[in-house]
């Protein structure tokens, strides 16, 4: 079975000189031979490669860490809260950045990437959700902590009760992470009904127990 055609965006100087269109690679090279899509027309034509510089990425992952590298073009702006996509030998994952490390120890919330000399990140993918759960009966005594491992994108809400595994527990509250973005993250606790949250964006739920047989010594 023969591969599939490379395709590359160039102007066409036939039929559109002022926008690109899919162009058909016919031969490689430094200077490449293409047939426009549109219109047909074979002509002649460089790709300049974009710059890229490579950079350092620690990425914590449930209490631990790991090194990676990253390339990105010199003049791009980065900023603490984004997220990008790195391959690394322990697995292809999404990462967010919470720090930039630009020079003598020092940190800054944005930069262009030719300034950051480490880009210190947490992968989101898949993250663990520290549930603090306390009695039906409202008492303190006996209050515990379970550890969920969720996708970043799973949503919590004030006032839904939620069943985990074996757990079962209405949400009261929800503390967020000093990296969180997009609307509602500017807060630091979640306590009314109906405010929600991922669990990429979430420190720590807080959340009556409801599982059936809990506090069955009670």
């Amino acid at each position: 079975m023969s591969e599939p055609a490379q395709q590359v965006a160039v102007p066409c100087p036939a039929c559109s000189p002022d926008l690109e269109t899919v162009h058909e690679v016919l031969a490689p090279g430094d200077t490449l031979t293409v047939r426009c899509t549109e219109c047909d027309h074979t002509h002649k034509t460089s790709i300049e490669e974009e710059e890229e510089v490579e950079r350092p990425v620690i990425v914590s992952q449930d209490g631990e860490s790991f090194k990676t590298r990253v390339n990105a073009p010199p003049d791009e702006l980065v900023a603490v809260g984004e997220e990008f996509i790195v391959d690394a030998e322990e697995a292809l994952m999404t990462v967010r950045i919470t720090s930039l490390e630009v020079g003598g120890e020092q940190r800054a919330e944005s930069a262009p990437v030719a300034d950051v000399e480490t880009f210190w990140t947490r992968a989101v993918d898949n993250v663990t959700v520290p549930v603090t759960l306390n009695p039906k009966d409202g008492s303190h005594d006996g209050t515990r902590s379970v550890d969920f491992l969720l996708p970043g994108d799973h949503e919590f809400v004030v006032g839904e009760t939620v069943e985990l595994g074996d757990e079962e527990f209405t949400v009261k509250s929800i503390r967020i992470r000093e990296d969180a973005v997009g609307p509602g993250t500017d807060m630091t606790q979640l306590r009314y009904d109906g405010d929600d949250a991922i669990a990429k964006d979430i420190k720590r739920v807080y959340g009556d127990d409801e599982t059936s047989d809990a506090w069955s010594a009670w």
